[in-house]
């Protein structure tokens, strides 16, 4: 199956009260492993690209290459979304470029008329190619691959101007942080969530961060409008944890236990448990 966009498949996920998990990828490891969970689970996934995994992967044309390959070779059926995540103005046209189904502009650190204008323009270049957007009004706390932000909640109205744009979906800041939570952290504000959910209507809203939410507030933030949930650092800590495991048993000098395609297998089994988790808790399993 081609790539899709995400616009039908977070529409389906507004109606039916679920979410679609995007995951974000780095090589070729992670983005296997996360295909064959949404195939097994016959669930829509959104494929993630920061703009600093694209460059560490040599580029977004590879990335869309590899991907599209990977699908057709894997033979998998469900929708599959390949996404920009927080995008810079530059970045969006070179995936555009690429061959990207989706892109994020993340214009939150601009003036709202300045992330206005652009977004405007990007909605209209993407959505001529038949491609989705996604917008950001407030910043999402923490850093990730460059991108810092404090965290602060977004303005309703702001929301509500950028979703008439016309763009497929809205990420909006309620006291979500990229990372790891800190203990401190005073959870998501679902007052803030609620009073966007009245404004934008039938747009589907995205939760950065997903990382570290406990389970309740996600359910929550589905029931008030969230449709896609953006999840990285989880399935890079599971990642990590199994390799340290496989490395520290010393398993890695038994036989050849030191060929990559075996050092890196307990890693990619544990992110395609970490998917499978998120997938059945954000409802999207049996949804493609």
């Amino acid at each position: 199956m081609p790539l899709v966009t995400a616009t039908e498949m977070l529409k389906k996920a507004k109606e039916g009260h679920y979410a679609v998990g995007q995951f974000n990828i780095n090589n070729l490891e992670w983005t296997k492993s996360i295909l064959q969970t949404a195939q097994e689970l016959n669930s829509p996934v959104i494929l993630g690209v920061s703009e600093g995994a694209g460059k560490y992967m040599t580029g977004f044309k590879t990335v869309a290459d590899m991907v599209k390959a990977m699908i057709d070779e894997m033979g998998i059926t469900v929708p599959v979304a390949l996404h920009l995540d927080h995008g810079t103005y530059e970045g969006c046209y070179k995936c555009i470029k690429a061959g990207f189904s989706s892109i994020m502009f993340d214009g939150s650190h601009y003036p709202i008329e300045e992330n206005i204008a652009k977004t405007t323009e990007l909605v209209h270049a993407a959505h001529a190619l038949g491609l989705s957007i996604e917008a950001e009004v407030g910043s999402i706390g923490g850093e990730e691959d460059g991108v810092v932000g404090a965290g602060e909640c977004a303005d309703p109205d702001e929301c509500k101007m950028i979703a008439d744009l016309g763009v497929d979906m809205l990420a909006a800041g309620i006291g979500n942080i990229h990372g790891k939570y800190p203990e401190n952290w005073a959870g998501l504000s679902f007052d803030t969530l609620d009073a966007i959910q009245q404004k934008t209507g039938a747009m589907p809203l995205v939760l950065h961060g997903g990382t570290g939410i406990p389970e309740d507030m996600i359910k929550k933030a589905i029931d008030l409008g969230v449709s896609k949930i953006n999840v990285n650092t989880e399935c890079q800590l599971s990642f990590q944890e199994a390799t340290r495991k496989y490395i520290e048993a010393g398993k890695d000098l038994e036989g050849k236990g030191f060929d990559p395609r075996k050092l890196l297998a307990p890693g990619a089994e544990a992110i395609k448990a970490t998917v499978k988790e998120k997938m059945e808790l954000f409802g999207s399993v049996n949804k493609a």
